[in-house]
């Protein structure tokens, strides 16, 4: 039953014309399906609605053809044969009782038309701010565009209640947005009525909200998203401003959804923002307006979540990447299983779905985006096979998500763990400087197996061949994790760089072991992802006189996907690390190391004490390749499959592995489906008249 302290949680709140059944209201956020696909997106978001959120809305969704952000795939409303499937997500929300919103977005100065091919458009003309700088200005709006423009939400807010949705976002954030473009100095430069003093450039989002209104009636809601503060400086749409903003049009939309200016600060990774990270932002806000507030800050925790509604700081809880990590959220807050909930790792991996134009993937949660694909559901496994049992050697991410999905099927599940303690490569990296949110990963899934009778953990039990074939298990999951190189091998050397005898080499497993170097220490990272940043922070940390070197342009340069790149930078530097980019290490010496421009490839001496190698890792597999070297004995053992998973076979992020560990305990004992790719897509209709 429901603890009565979060009984708040689940009051009806009004909404305009409408009612929210609770509090719980997931925000608009990316998924990497989009327009491509669009029946992925909707299964998506109607777990979100079983789940027991109050509100649930889309991403965000180019309502007009002038203004999109290719590369990037978002949903699409340019035309009304777009309709049909954004009615399909509607529909899919609202099965359970949520209200389903669409969030409009025109980009303005963020949409540089690559496919449409069509001329920016921007209150004020100036280049065009997207993440790979394209080469391409916007013009200014002219009067005659700005009506246009009013007309196009119209229509777009029109076909949205054709499409089935019960509530509108106006998109004015995270820069991103054409409403904060108007609202912002910086982008705002117009000497009309639409710019100047605030009174001016408030004046569209004015005029768009009342034709809106005058389109649709009390039929729809209408929620406006605006930045809490752009952080840019004196042009910048500032907290004060926005606060005397609302104050002006304290009852302009239904709903105020309030959001840090760029998204960066708003989806700030667990390593650089806490939960509730936006608090005293958004502090105040409510005494402005008689309208209800909406606002975001990574919410996990259910005592946080009743804090920001009975201080009058926020109505309703907005979630985005903990609705992901967790759908079903809400209704373990009112079953009273808070110890249930998958709390999001704050790892950021969900938005390099957006970032890399794929499906996105969640650490926490590997059925994210695979509900319709794969038919997954987070909450349910599909039925045990034929067989009864199944030895799970390790238990890193890959090997604990595998045991508790296994478990859940109704399989007998034995983990066999080398060390005292569980979690491998999670545990050793939630120490390391900012990543300790990260061991919910192994927390979570540890409690989980810990209240389940069909499993058994089995601590310094390193096991050979032998000892397995002697069992008697009839599946074995292999899932021993991986090794840092310490020969260099990765992307800039695809065999061991010279090292010389003597050489102090140590590798990010030294490290994590509590072996720092001292004096004077070169990084060389060819990961590119967050180890390499991590380790310098932490080396500098203990004193050493650290120097990062990278082939890439960028320190951590994977982790632009993950929006903390900016911040690792920053942090480096604050604590004294020494950047070197476009530059790799062909040698190291005994005292120095050979570095090598990327362009050039003239090279210069750098001394040092040591050198920690950040590159490749090895899959540990030797025990795999024994049992399949002793194949002939598998049936007399009574074992019927082995299978290699995770960082073992191919070492990649967490989310993979937890991934991969799902994925084996899904399909175990499933029929073999040949070639055919083992998930359903969609394909883009034809048109009749091809030739033409």
């Amino acid at each position: 039953m429901r603890d009565p302290r979060y009984d708040i949680l689940f009051e009806p709140v009004q909404i305009g014309p409408l009612t929210a059944k609770n509090r719980f209201y997931q925000v608009p956020h990316c998924n990497g399906g989009g327009y491509r696909d669009p029946s992925a997106a909707a299964a998506m978001r109607g777990i979100k609605a079983e789940g027991g959120w109050g509100v649930i809305f889309t991403e965000q969704c180019e309502m007009h053809h002038t203004s999109e952000i290719t590369p990037f795939i978002e949903l699409r409303l340019w035309e009304d044969k777009d309709i049909p499937q954004l009615r399909r997500m509607s529909e899919r929300m609202k099965e359970h009782g949520a209200l389903a919103g669409i969030q409009l977005a025109y980009s303005g100065i963020n949409g540089p038309n690559l496919y449409t091919k069509e001329v920016p458009l921007a209150p004020t003309a100036l280049p065009i701010r997207t993440f790979t700088n394209d080469p391409v200005q916007a013009r200014a709006l002219s009067k005659s565009d700005i009506r246009d423009l009013r007309r196009w939400f119209v229509t777009a807010a029109k076909r949205s209640r054709a499409a089935g949705f019960d509530l509108i976002c106006l998109y004015g954030a995270h820069g991103f947005g054409i409403f904060q473009h108007f609202l912002s100095r910086a982008t705002n430069q117009r000497s009309d009525e639409y710019g100047g003093s605030l009174e001016n450039r408030a004046r569209f989002s004015q005029e768009v909200i009342a034709d809106i209104r005058e389109a649709v009636g009390d039929s729809m809601a209408i929620t406006l998203r605006v930045s809490l503060d752009e952080s840019i400086g004196a042009l910048g749409f500032s907290n004060a401003e926005l606060r005397d903003y609302i104050e002006m049009n304290r009852n302009l939309p239904d709903l105020w959804d309030l959001a840090q200016g760029t998204w960066e600060d708003c989806s700030g990774p667990s390593r650089f923002k806490e939960e509730a990270a936006q608090e005293q932002l958004v502090r105040g806000i409510r005494e402005l307006t008689d309208r209800p507030v909406v606002g975001v800050g990574r919410f996990t925790s259910p005592d946080i979540m009743v804090r920001m509604v009975k201080s009058g700081t926020l109505d309703f809880i907005g979630c985005a990447r903990p609705s992901i990590a967790d759908p079903f959220l809400p209704k373990k807050v009112e079953e009273g299983r808070i110890e249930d909930i998958r709390e999001c790792i704050g790892c950021n991996i969900c938005i390099t779905g957006d970032m890399t134009m794929s499906i996105s993937r969640c650490t926490q949660n590997p059925t994210f985006m695979e509900e319709w694909r794969k038919g997954w559901h987070p909450e349910r496994m599909n039925p045990k096979g034929d067989s009864s049992n199944v030895l799970v050697v390790g238990s890193g991410p890959a090997g604990l998500e595998a045991a508790w999905a296994l478990c859940r099927r109704g399989y007998d599940v034995a983990i066999a763990e080398a060390r005292e303690v569980i979690g491998g490569r999670v545990t050793r990296e939630r120490a390391l400087p900012g990543l300790s949110a990260w061991g919910r990963v192994v927390d979570y899934r540890a409690y989980q197996l810990g209240q389940r009778p069909n499993v058994e953990i089995y601590r310094q039990s390193e096991l050979d061949a032998a000892a397995i074939l002697e069992f008697g298990f009839q599946n074995i999951c292999i899932a021993t994790g991986s090794t840092w190189r310490r020969d260099g091998v990765a992307r800039q050397h695809v065999v061991p760089m010279p090292i010389a005898p003597g050489a102090q080499v140590f590798t990010p497993d030294d490290l994590m072991e509590g072996r720092l170097p001292k004096g004077r220490v070169v990084i060389f990272d060819d990961d590119h992802y967050y180890m390499g940043g991590v380790l310098a922070e932490l080396l500098a940390k203990s004193g050493a006189q650290v120097t990062l070197v990278t082939p890439a342009p960028f320190v951590s340069d994977w982790t632009r996907n993950t929006l903390e790149q900016g911040a690792i930078h920053a942090r480096l530097v604050e604590a004294g690390v020494e950047i070197v980019l476009n530059r790799g290490v062909t040698a190291i010496c005994s005292d120095h190391v050979v570095t090598n421009c990327v362009y050039t490839g003239r090279t210069r001496s750098m001394e040092m004490d040591s050198v920690v190698v950040v590159a490749a890792r090895l899959g540990n597999d030797q025990l795999y390749q024994d049992l399949v070297g002793r194949e002939a004995d598998w049936a007399d053992a009574g074992i019927r499959s082995v299978r290699l998973i995770g960082d073992a076979n191919a070492p990649g992020p967490i989310a993979w592995a937890t991934y991969a560990g799902h994925r084996y305990a899904r399909e175990l004992d499933a029929p073999d489906t040949g070639d055919a790719p083992p998930f359903r897509r969609e394909i883009t209709e034809l048109a009749a008249d091809w030739r033409g």
